[in-house]
C-alpha cells in the first residue's frame, strides 16, 4: 500500500524518496542492503541542510565538462540510482551520448533484468551489463561488480558511478579511467578516490548535472578543458568537511540556546 503523505508534512520530500526505494525493492530493483545504504546517506544529507551546496555545484560543472569531453562516457547504474532517478539517467545519456550500464554488488539475473526493464520503460534506448553482455571483467576486483560490458565500462574513458563502493572506484582508477561520483559522504573511499566527487543527494545532483551538460554542450573543447584544469577534488572534499563541521557546531549551539 502506498503511503499517503500530507503536502504540509515537514519530512515530505524525504519520505517520498524512501517510498521510491521501497517501491523499487518490491519490484526487485533495490536490494535490501540498498535501503540501509540510503539511511546512512540520509544522515549526511540532514547535516548538509538537504540543499545543494556551492562546492557541489562546482563539482557538477567539472563532471559535466568531463562527460562532454569523453570519447566513451558510461553511466553506471545500481538499484538505488535506478529507483530514484531513472528519468535523469536517460536524459543524461541522451544529452551527452553516454551509454547506460547496469553494475551491481548484489547481482542476480532477475535483478539485472528488472533494472534494465525499468530504465527502458523510462525511455532508455539500450542498457548494457545485463546477462551475457557482462562478459568482461575488471582486474583485481573480486565482487560481482567486476563483471562489465566489453562495449561499456571496460572501454570507457569516463565513468559516472553514483552511489558506488570504494573497491570498484579504486579498480577503475587503476585502469586509467576518469571517475565521477555522487556521494553524500566526503570521507568514503569512493569520494576520496574519484576524480570528481559531487557531495550531494543524487535526487538533486542528477537533474542539475543534466542541466549543466545542456548548458555546456556545444562549448569549445578548450573551455571544457579549462574547467577541468582548474578543478581540484581535494579542495572540494575539504570544503565539504569544513561545511559539515561548521554546521554541526551551529546546530549544537542552536539546540543549547533552545534548551536554555
Amino acid at each position: 500500500m502506498r503511503l499517503n503523505i500530507p503536502f504540509n508534512h515537514p519530512r515530505r520530500e524525504s519520505l517520498l524518496i524512501r517510498e521510491k526505494l521501497v517501491d523499487g525493492f518490491r519490484k526487485g530493483i533495490v536490494a535490501p542492503e540498498g535501503l540501509i545504504a540510503h539511511g546512512r546517506g540520509e544522515c549526511f544529507d540532514y547535516i548538509l541542510g538537504e540543499k545543494t551546496q556551492e562546492f557541489a555545484l562546482r563539482a557538477i560543472e567539472a563532471a559535466a565538462a568531463a562527460i562532454l569531453l569523453a570519447n566513451h562516457p558510461v553511466i553506471s547504474v545500481n538499484g538505488n540510482v535506478a529507483a530514484l532517478v531513472p528519468e535523469y539517467i536517460v536524459k543524461l545519456a541522451e544529452e551527452s551520448g553516454a551509454l547506460i550500464e547496469v553494475n551491481l554488488f548484489y547481482r542476480t539475473r532477475e535483478r539485472e533484468e528488472a533494472i534494465k526493464q525499468h530504465l527502458l520503460s523510462h525511455g532508455a534506448r539500450e542498457v548494457l551489463g545485463v546477462g551475457e553482455d557482462a562478459s568482461a571483467t575488471i582486474p583485481e576486483l573480486f565482487s560481482e561488480r567486476r563483471r562489465v560490458s566489453p562495449r561499456g565500462i571496460l572501454i570507457a574513458d569516463v565513468v559516472l558511478v553514483p552511489l558506488e563502493d570504494g573497491d570498484r572506484t579504486e579498480a577503475l582508477k587503476r585502469l586509467g579511467k576518469f571517475v565521477v561520483t555522487i556521494d553524500l559522504n566526503p570521507l568514503s573511499r569512493t569520494a576520496r578516490t574519484a576524480d570528481v566527487t559531487i557531495i550531494d543527494n543524487v535526487v538533486r545532483a542528477m537533474p542539475l548535472l543534466v542541466e549543466k551538460v545542456r548548458e555546456l554542450k556545444g562549448r569549445d573543447r578548450e573551455v571544457l578543458k579549462e574547467i577541468i584544469s582548474r578543478y581540484n577534488n581535494n579542495e572540494i572534499l575539504q570544503e565539504a568537511l569544513r561545511f559539515i563541521s561548521h554546521r554541526l557546531v551551529e546546530l549544537a549551539s542552536r539546540e543549547l540556546r533552545i534548551r536554555v
